[in-house]
């Protein structure tokens, strides 16, 4: 049996640049921090040769090919699973729709687990690469690399995607305690909305050609977040973050709707001095930059809203149980 745990991530700034209709023209960048929010991958042995898959359904085969979860069936056939095995996954959050990169955690996730079934420790690197193949090549999701990159890696990133498709990441130099502190004056509310991730990236990704000078202007946010945060100039990333979903929300029609700009407003106006929705947009969770001093008055503004307290999770996809007391088939 192996069970590995892989966190989910907020994004800061130049959030669409991952997208490949963005860095082919020129390099993308985005600045991310994984949390302390997992989805957690089991890979276990069992006495027949079927393949049992418990998720928020249950799937019993014969065949890889017969599988219809889509990520656990092309995680298996990339690294050569094909009976005997029973795969669980369990999330902290809802699978769909939150923003916080569930599926590309899902399939670090998966890749890690079932690399380390058959006796193969990899790298975050090519975790990451495999991942964005399962979903992009493979499953055709209108995405971009960002997700995947910080799964595997974890920490606070700033993560660069070259126009020949390969992808840099560098640590973003803090130390603990700051990263905590800064941590600590970000608040996210579940909207209790869900939405299309795929539906608002296929018409982000249609509007990149058009809306290319806004992306471009997107771009300088991450410079300026990363400075701010190793300055220890916390509110200047609030700033910032508000300066990006000002600029976000024109990439496409179903980022923000009344509703949306109605909540965010009432964050504003009991002291949040940025935020964002997190991932494509639409629903999901609100992500908030609000100095400590405020964040009661937020909470009291939002509270028609569910908070979910996090803190920065400096470790990317990790095994953290391993028994193999039998010969893998």
């Amino acid at each position: 049996m192996v069970i590995t745990q892989t966190p989910l991530r907020i994004s800061l700034a130049g959030g669409g640049s991952d997208l490949e209709e963005f860095y082919r023209g020129g390099a993308g960048r985005v600045i991310s921090t994984a949390i302390d929010k997992y989805v957690f991958v089991i890979v276990k042995e069992r006495f027949d040769d079927k393949i049992v898959l418990n998720y928020s359904r249950k799937e019993i085969v014969d065949r890889v090919e017969e599988i219809q979860h889509e990520l656990i069936r092309e995680a298996m056939l990339k690294t050569g699973i094909v009976r005997g095995v029973e795969v669980s996954t369990l999330a902290d959050i809802p699978s769909e729709g939150s923003g916080l990169g569930s599926s590309s955690s899902l399939v670090v996730g998966l890749l890690n687990a079932m690399y380390m079934y058959r006796g193969e420790q990899v790298t975050a690197e090519r975790l990451a690469s495999e991942a964005c193949e399962i979903e992009i090549e493979r499953c055709r999701r209108p995405i971009g690399k960002q997700d995947q990159y910080i799964a595997a890696f974890g920490g606070l990133r700033l993560m660069r995607f070259l126009a020949n498709g390969s992808v840099t990441v560098e640590p973003v130099e803090m130390s603990a305690r700051s990263l905590w502190q800064f941590g600590g004056n970000l608040m996210l509310f579940y909207t209790y909305r869900t939405r299309s991730s795929a539906e608002i990236l296929t018409e982000q990704k249609n509007n990149t050609h058009q809306r290319r000078e806004t992306l471009e202007a997107m771009l300088p946010l991450v410079d300026r977040v990363r400075e701010a945060l190793q300055a220890r100039e916390f509110d200047e990333v609030g700033r910032a973050m508000h300066d990006g979903w000002m600029l976000k929300r024109r990439m496409a029609s179903r980022i923000s709707d009344p509703e949306i700009d109605e909540m965010y407003e009432r964050a504003l106006r009991a002291g949040a001095l940025g935020g964002k929705i997190a991932g494509a947009g639409g629903g999901g969770f609100l992500l908030l930059y609000v100095p400590p001093v405020h964040q009661e008055s937020v909470r009291t503004a939002l509270s028609n809203l569910f908070e979910l307290p996090f803190l920065p999770e400096p470790d990317g996809s990790k095994i953290i149980f391993n028994l193999r007391r039998y010969r893998v088939k």
